[in-house]
């Protein structure tokens, strides 16, 4: 059996994040819990391809990823846009960035690089709040296990009143949020649809091979004003 490899960690407020490798695979964990896994990727493309889904007969428009991760909601999201579409990931631990580059070069790591692409070593509540009203087309989080603050405190704010408050703000007026978790939650089901939004809990495999969808992907859409009268 082939040993498991830690390549690299970094120490921040919240915990010790870990990248591993073992057997031509990676993961990243979270005070020695597994987060996300390379073989384990449907789930996280189909959150890019769904987040884009209204855009694919538009030549441009503008996207945030919250969550670089390992790369695949970047990739889905790439592969289903035209190319005058930008995309901006937001990821709030430098070393995350630093790894794709570097170790996970031949995974995703080069999609970094893409032109249409714009890294931002910054947290994505930040960068939520102070987007001026209607800048995207579509937000797709993926920063913790679902909506709740795992991997950071300061991503509470993102799932409650307040933040679904701000987001709607930040899309456009047909826009799209997508957020990832790992199970159901209705609590943050029902918020989504006190704030006007079409919501749906859209489930998914965490691998093409699986029997069964695992996960979860909460799509709600914003209507324009006429859309919601008819």
């Amino acid at each position: 059996m082939k040993p498991r490899l830690k390549l690299a960690e970094s120490t921040f407020t919240d915990g010790i994040l870990s990248l591993s490798q073992h057997d031509g695979s990676y993961s990243i964990s979270l005070d020695g819990k597994e987060l996300m896994h390379s073989r384990a990727n449907a789930s996280e493309l189909l959150l890019g391809s769904l987040g884009v889904a209204r855009l694919k007969n538009e030549t441009s428009g503008r996207v945030l990823i919250g969550g670089l991760g390992l790369g695949f909601t970047l990739k889905g999201v790439l592969e289903s846009v035209q190319d005058r579409t930008i995309i901006e990931v937001a990821e709030l631990i430098p070393e995350v960035i630093e790894w794709n580059r570097t170790y996970l070069k031949n995974l995703n790591g080069s999609l970094l690089d893409h032109p249409q692409v714009k890294i931002r070593p910054v947290d994505v509540t930040r960068l939520i709040q102070e987007a001026e009203p209607h800048t995207y087309d579509a937000i797709m989080l993926d920063v913790d296990n679902g909506p709740n603050a795992m991997v950071a405190d300061t991503n509470a704010s993102l799932y409650s009143k307040n933040g679904i408050r701000s987001i709607c703000q930040a899309l456009k007026h047909d826009g799209r949020l997508v957020v990832w978790s790992a199970g159901p939650d209705q609590g943050f089901e029902k918020r989504l649809s006190r704030a006007e939004l079409k919501v749906e809990a859209v489930r998914a495999k965490a691998h093409s091979g699986a029997k069964s969808p695992s996960h979860f992907l909460y799509m709600a859409d914003l209507q324009d004003n006429d859309k919601k009268r008819k």
